[in-house]
């Protein structure tokens, strides 16, 4: 069939529908620049790790950041999982200063469902798009050595089991991953310094801890909130920036469940971490809108000197 060539130039317009993905991806440029090469340590946890449609377009957005040129490094807990499983064995989950109180029993249990099924569907989700992840836990290669943690409640130490504190960190068998183009994903479980058991740590500190350590560009902590709120419950005005210092002054007035993430964020950036990110995982493809876009998503840390430029 011969096709009139004056038909041929009528396919602008529909060439023109087009143009808003190109302007995406032009909008991406600095930030794929800015970013190209760096590593991106990403706590993965709340809904959109028991949600399958979060699951997935989580998964997506770290191949996504890996094919981008990026180094991106998954560390993850578990702990809707890990309640179910303790029920199916008659084990009470007890918290204290917003952490798991874990016996010996529940250590066991811990340990199964972290390296043995979250770990593994993770890793499995990101295989789905090609032979790039490799599960490890803090145990592995000493990369994460822990002791007893020994929380306080008013001013008194209190014993919450094999909650570890961590007190070293070998990032080898991690950076070594990354070299060969591979996506660790880590569960947050520590080898103790002191005798042949394993520590639970909780994984927004394992984050923290690993992002420092590895020199990371920026530290991802997904929540099931839209960032730090200004004046919350009073108000659901989301801070979207904020220094190390502003930030040390707030944790006295934070929940609890906000703590440890925010405690996280602000080591990150006091140990070289460029910028620290809490943003709302129940927001499909959440990781890349923060990354990749002017407006971002959150609430950004960064060090104090940052603040003032």
């Amino acid at each position: 069939m011969t096709v009139n060539p004056k038909e041929e130039r009528k396919s602008p317009t529909r060439k023109h529908t087009a143009l808003p993905k190109a302007q995406i991806l032009i909008e991406a440029l600095p930030w794929l620049t800015r970013h190209h090469g760096k590593t991106v340590v990403i706590k993965f946890g709340g809904n959109a790790m028991v949600d399958e449609d979060l699951k997935a377009a989580f998964a997506q957005d770290v191949v996504f950041l890996r094919h981008a040129g990026l180094k991106p490094v998954v560390v993850h807990g578990g702990g809707p999982q890990i309640s179910r499983a303790l029920d199916r064995h008659g084990i009470v989950s007890e918290f204290k200063a917003g952490l798991r109180v874990t016996t010996e029993d529940a250590m066991d249990v811990v340990r199964m469902v972290l390296a043995g099924q979250v770990q593994r569907e993770l890793v499995g989700l990101l295989n789905r798009h090609g032979p790039l992840a490799v599960g490890l836990t803090g145990e592995d290669a000493h990369t994460l050595t822990a002791t007893k943690h020994r929380p306080q409640i008013d001013g008194e130490p209190v014993d919450i089991g094999r909650v570890g504190e961590i007190t070293e960190i070998d990032t080898g068998a991690i950076e070594a991953l990354l070299a060969d183009g591979r996506i660790p994903v880590v569960s947050s479980i520590a080898r103790s310094q002191d005798d042949h058991h394993v520590y639970n740590i909780n994984a927004d500190t394992a984050a923290a801890a690993l992002a420092a350590a590895l020199g990371a560009e920026t530290l991802m902590v997904l929540t099931d909130v839209e960032g730090l709120y200004e004046d919350w419950p009073d108000s659901d005005e989301v801070i979207s920036r904020l220094t190390a210092s502003q930030l040390e002054k707030l944790l006295p007035e934070l929940s609890s469940g906000m703590v440890p993430k925010m405690e996280g964020c602000l080591h990150a950036v006091r140990n070289g971490v460029t910028t620290a990110r809490v943003i709302d995982g129940r927001v499909q493809h959440s990781i890349l809108l923060e990354i990749f876009t002017d407006e971002g998503i959150g609430t950004m840390v960064v060090p104090d000197e940052q603040g003032t430029s």
